[in-house]
Order: C-alpha cells, then sequence, then structure tokens
C-alpha cells in the first residue's frame, strides 16, 4: 500500500503507532453524504471516531487476555456527534454557540474572523476600539465593522492580539504554507509521542464482566477547557475512567459547552498559583495515571507543570497535550476550531462564490472534535504501550496539525448529490435528567462489542465536586 493511497484511517492509526493487522476489525457503515462540505470532513470524523475505537478496543483486549473486539463505526453516529453542540437542549433551551462579535468582518484587503465568546476576549476587542466592556452588542457589531472596513487585516490581526483579543487574517492555504507560521508544521507528525521516563510496568486489574471499560480503574487529570480536549476526556470516562476536571476559579468557561462535554465526569476548581491549590493538585497527581493538557503552551507551564516535570513527580505517567496552533510563532497564542479555519485556508476553500461573500466554514468544528477523538486514542494507546512496556509518555497533537491532515493528506471527498435522506440524528441523540436539568445530548460515537452506550453519570456544575479521588487502589 502506497502512502499516496492511505485511508484516512489507516494514516491516522499509523501516526498512533498501531499495528497495521488490527485495522481489519473495523466495520463502518450508516448513512451517506453527511457533513457535507468541498473538503473531506466526513472522512476525518469517521477515522478520528474509528482509530479512537479500535485504541480503546485494542486495549480492553490487553487487559482481558480476549482478542482485540469487533470495531463498529456508523456514520451517522459520527456526524452526529461532531456537531454535538447544536443538538444539545438544556431544558429545551438551545445553546449560543457563537456571540455577536464571534464572526467574519470586512476588511480594506478581505476578510477576519474574531472569536469572543469569552466576556475577558471580549472586552479586550473592543478595547482596540476604546469601547468599554459593556458596550451593548448592536452598538458593538457597528463600531468593529465600521473600523476594520477601512484596516488591513493583518494589522487588526496583530493589534487586537497585542491587547489579548483573538482575530485571525483569512488566508489561502497556498498562504498559510508560505508563511512561517504554516510552515512551521511541514513534517510534523499527526500524532507526536514520546517516551519522556522510564518506569518499571505498572498493570492495572485485568477487566471482567461486561460491559468493557477499557478505561476502568485509571485515574485522569483533566485541565482542558472548550471541544477538543473536553471531547478527549469525555471519551476516557465513557470508557470508564475516573475523571476530574481541574478549572481556575478565575476563569471563566462556558455552561453550555460543560453541558455538552462534561458527561462521565466530576469538576473542581484549583487556583494552581495558591499554595493550597498546588498542594491539593500535587496529592491529586500523586494518584494520577494520566494527565490531559488543553491549554496554550506556557499556561500550566507557568506552574512548574511540564510533562517531563509531571512524569518525574508521578513515574509511569501518560501525559496528552494540545494546542490551537501547535509548532512555530504562534505556539503560545491563543486559538479556537474558528480561527485556526481562517489562517489555514480551510475557510478559504469552503468559501461561496463571490468577492463580497466571507469565507466558508466546514459543516462542524471538525478541528476541535476530531483532535479530541485522536487525543482520547492518543493516551489509550500510550497507555497499551505502557501495559506492555513501562515507562512515561507524552502525546501531542494541534488543531492546526489536524487542519494540515483535512487540507493536504486524506483522499479527496467523494461526491454525492444529496444527504441520504434516512439520516434522522434523533436516533443517535438521547435524553438525560442530571444537575443541570433535562439534557438533550448525542450519544457517543466510540464503538466496539461490548462497549458502553452511554455515559455513566451526567455532567454537574462545575467546581462543584469533592478534590479527591473516586476510585480504590
Amino acid at each position: 500500500m502506497t502512502h499516496a493511497r492511505m485511508s484516512g484511517t489507516e494514516r491516522a492509526w499509523a501516526a498512533l503507532g498501531g499495528d497495521p493487522a488490527l485495522l481489519a476489525r473495523i466495520e463502518t457503515g450508516g448513512p451517506e453524504g453527511l457533513l457535507p462540505s468541498r473538503l473531506p470532513v466526513m472522512e476525518l470524523a469517521r477515522s478520528a471516531v474509528a482509530v479512537c475505537s479500535l485504541a480503546a478496543a485494542e486495549l480492553a483486549a490487553r487487559r482481558t487476555g480476549h482478542a482485540v473486539p469487533r470495531v463498529r463505526v456508523d456514520d451517522g453516529a459520527v456526524a452526529t456527534a461532531f456537531t454535538s453542540e447544536r443538538h444539545l437542549r438544556i431544558d429545551g433551551r438551545a445553546p449560543t454557540v457563537f456571540a455577536p462579535l464571534s464572526r467574519f468582518w470586512r476588511t480594506a484587503d478581505g476578510w477576519v474572523r474574531t472569536h469572543a465568546n469569552y466576556p475577558h476576549h471580549r472586552a479586550r476587542l473592543l478595547a482596540t476600539l476604546g469601547l468599554p466592556a459593556d458596550t451593548p452588542d448592536g452598538i458593538a457589531v457597528d463600531a468593529v465593522a465600521a473600523s476594520f472596513a477601512g484596516r488591513r487585516g493583518s494589522e487588526i490581526e496583530q493589534t487586537v492580539y497585542a491587547a489579548g483579543g483573538l482575530a485571525v487574517a483569512a488566508r489561502t492555504p497556498e498562504e498559510w504554507a508560505a508563511d512561517p507560521r504554516g510552515a512551521a508544521l511541514a513534517g510534523t507528525p499527526l500524532v507526536a509521542g514520546d517516551r519522556i521516563g522510564s518506569a518499571p510496568v505498572r498493570r492495572t486489574a485485568a477487566l471482567t464482566g461486561e460491559p468493557l471499560l477499557p478505561a476502568a480503574g485509571m485515574r485522569v487529570l483533566d485541565l482542558t477547557r472548550v471541544i477538543a480536549g473536553p471531547v478527549a476526556t469525555r471519551t476516557l470516562a465513557l470508557l470508564g475512567a475516573d475523571v476530574l476536571r481541574i478549572d481556575a476559579p478565575q476563569l471563566p468557561e462556558s455552561p453550555d459547552a460543560h453541558s455538552d462535554t462534561g458527561f462521565g465526569k466530576r469538576s473542581v476548581e484549583l487556583d494552581l498559583g495558591s499554595r493550597s491549590g498546588a498542594a491539593a493538585f500535587d496529592e491529586l497527581l500523586a494518584g494520577a495515571d494520566v494527565v490531559v493538557v488543553g491549554y496554550r503552551p506556557g499556561a500550566v507551564e507557568r506552574f512548574g507543570l511540564t510533562p517531563r516535570s509531571l512524569a518525574a513527580r508521578r513515574p509511569g505517567l501518560v501525559v496528552g497535550r494540545l494546542s490551537a496552533w501547535g509548532h512555530g510563532p504562534w505556539a503560545r497564542r491563543r486559538g479556537f476550531d474558528s480561527l485556526v479555519q481562517v489562517a489555514t485556508g480551510i475557510a478559504s476553500v469552503e468559501a461561496t462564490a463571490g468577492a463580497e461573500r466571507p469565507p466558508g466554514a466546514l459543516p462542524a468544528q471538525a478541528l476541535d472534535h476530531g483532535t479530541g477523538y485522536l487525543l482520547a486514542a492518543a493516551v489509550l494507546r500510550a497507555l497499551t504501550e505502557q501495559h506492555d512496556e513501562g515507562g512515561s509518555r507524552l502525546a501531542t497533537l494541534s488543531l492546526a496539525r489536524t487542519a494540515a491532515w483535512l487540507l493536504d493528506e486524506l483522499p479527496a471527498r467523494r461526491e454525492t448529490e444529496a444527504m441520504d435522506p434516512s439520516y434522522d440524528p434523533e436516533k443517535w441523540l438521547t435524553e438525560t435528567d442530571g444537575p443541570l436539568g433535562r439534557l438533550r445530548h448525542a450519544l457517543p460515537p466510540v464503538a466496539f462489542d461490548g462497549s458502553p452506550t452511554d455515559w455513566s453519570r451526567p455532567p454537574g456544575p462545575l467546581g462543584a465536586d469533592a478534590t479527591a479521588w473516586l476510585t480504590a487502589r
């Protein structure tokens, strides 16, 4: 099989270091024509979920001593999960996905996209125009539009970033590839795996009974927010891990986003800059098996939490690390799926014809969801390798590198005349009552013979749980 002919699933599994013979365990099916776009978004989504499911099945087999279960990937389940935030209902209410100042704006030389869903990002954007944070949305939209219309995108990008806000000028794929920020990703792996410390094999208890929970008994510290990282840790929770999310009390999070991605987890608030917060984290780390970090590089490192320091303090640890931009000049910048689409040229490819029309967008926040499932797969594969060989391990991914996978490496999308009329997302939705109300939500797309079909618990309020592990050792 040549490199050029590899499917998305084959390429992702190779990036994860998986045994190619196990790919025969995957079965795919379901309605066709889902997540329609100019780029192969459905291939990305299917591949990410397939390798995550296979990694879970592989770990289950390793811990039971049985054969690797057969994996089932249904395109309907995948497409519904990749648009989960759109299907979410909280006591019948639809969440707000994008705030009024999170959008495209016409500039003197093209287009720029801003992200202002969080109050502090909105305030910093408005500060560049000399407007107070409490400016009403209608006035703010008019003011931003008028200001940006007479300025170049690159200047807006620099000015807003300098103020701590988020704005990215639209580029074509060719412009991004030639830019130092894009060129820095060239030749980097989709999933970078490293051994970051030695430790003896530390095997967890063998699995028995049904359903098969490959991560049963595993303890996961979840230092992630928004979508990609929480999707990864939500998946680990589905598979049996005791996942404890840690948030800084001074950093706001979207309650709606948490209602979608908080299934199966518990949540606490810790100020890692305080003596008591650092001590509580150290105590949790001493009993952890996995740490997943979804903040931009430098954000948690300032507390001494580098991957190698974590592994030195907890030998045998698996660290999963996620960022928006990966390597290069923008490595430490904040970023979101929508902004990465704009910078890398995805939005340009998806644009509707017409110079006055804004760039387009993917039919799902596929970079977030796709990278989330790849990150979960990387953690699961690291646990399997650790089961055999011991050691501490690091897996590193980024939205920008996933964007390159979509733009340049996946097989071209097969055109379909129309979405399969048999597709009804209701088939892959359910309702669950919990502390946050009655939630209508997408069911997990990760599936293999004997796997769980839903999470063990609904999300609760952010920061409301005890700072302790549930699982005994």
